[in-house]
């Protein structure tokens, strides 16, 4: 059994830490937050985004960052990616050499326009870093229903450390070494199920619904391969997976957000309503920006940020999209005639 430290006791980090923990590991699970932690060790719950999960006896929960750091086989960073370059800041110190760490969170930082490994690989150097991601949600990971996910690594021996690690008969894990590929399927599906989740609250059907999924996997793919990820990969787990259950899940924070903003809500109101950290509100500008940067084409995302950002009208932002010059579903396809 390994030793595990969870860097962030939100909904995705405790479920894990729960899933780990029943599987023999020994796990810490840190927070930053004291009213979080001493929630977790008075109730041995997360009341407020995991009811009626009980917490192991045997997981460590601290709000000790030195404590959580210092000899584990491995780092889950398990923090809302707005946090994530500032608590690796905050642990550069106490990281050693080739220390495992697997980053579980996903979205793009909007002024760097880095992915969330970038990051970590950025302000933890001498750190091996992974990722996992798929179609996960933490409400169901923590009570056992069978999930897929995937685990990207530059090493195959590290990939497989980790898979061994996570995997158990109802949560398969697959490895990759497409890295790049796994991350923006993640981060800009947040997006997209924004875009579903407005959809829903304007009260269109199941048509609709699909068109978007279908289209918002095109947008995916188009940034993907333009910055070196494998259509595979973006038809795999972390890609069109993640899409489907992110667009169309009742436990979907982003299709949640979008959702209030169909009925009418503002960004602000939306968010309150959802009380938890909308990754793809916090991506949006930045796969808008890799769009540009890389010359291709999502005029979902680009919407999507004209609602969030420009206080474009929802129902304008769906006729735009609609009404958009008349083009073939894949330019590169051709007729044999000329007419």
């Amino acid at each position: 059994m390994s030793k595990v430290s969870f860097l962030g006791a939100g909904s995705w980090g405790t479920a894990l830490a729960v899933m780990l923990a029943k599987q023999g590991h020994e796990v810490t699970l840190w927070s930053k937050v004291e009213a979080e932690v001493d929630m977790l060790l008075n109730n041995r719950e997360h009341k407020e985004r995991l009811p009626g999960v009980k917490l192991p006896d045997s997981i460590v929960i601290t709000n000790d960052i030195k404590e959580a750091c210092s000899g584990q086989d491995l780092l889950v960073f398990a923090v809302a990616s707005p946090f994530v370059r500032s608590v690796a800041k905050e642990i550069a110190a106490l990281v050693p050499s080739r220390q495992k760490i697997v980053n579980v969170a996903k979205g793009i930082e909007e002024k760097s326009l880095d992915t969330l490994r970038d990051i970590l690989v950025e302000e933890l150097p001498q750190a091996d870093i992974s990722v996992l991601s798929g179609p996960s949600h933490a409400e169901e990971v923590a009570i056992g229903m069978p999930t897929t996910v995937v685990v990207g690594s530059s090493s195959k021996s590290t990939a497989l450390f980790i898979q061994e690690i996570f995997m158990n008969e109802s949560f398969r894990v697959y490895i990759s070494p497409d890295i790049i590929g796994i991350e923006l399927g993640g981060s800009v599906k947040n997006v997209i199920a924004l875009a579903a989740g407005v959809c829903d609250g304007l009260g269109f059907g199941d048509n609709t619904k699909a068109a978007l999924i279908t289209r918002g996997i095109t947008e995916i793919s188009r940034l993907g391969v333009a910055m070196g990820a494998r259509m595979e990969t973006i038809g795999g787990l972390s890609g069109i997976g993640d899409l489907i259950v992110t667009c169309t899940s009742k436990h979907s924070r982003n299709h949640n957000a979008g959702y209030y903003i169909g009925k009418g809500c503002s960004v602000e109101e939306a968010l309150c309503k959802v009380n938890q950290v909308v990754e793809g509100v916090h991506s949006a500008k930045a796969v808008n920006l890799l769009a540009q940067k890389y010359q291709v084409s999502m005029p979902i995302v680009e919407q999507i940020c004209k609602v969030l950002f420009e206080g474009v009208d929802v129902k304008g932002a769906i006729k735009s999209l609609l009404t958009r010059d008349r083009c073939m579903e894949y330019p590169d396809f051709g007729w044999l005639d000329s007419e």
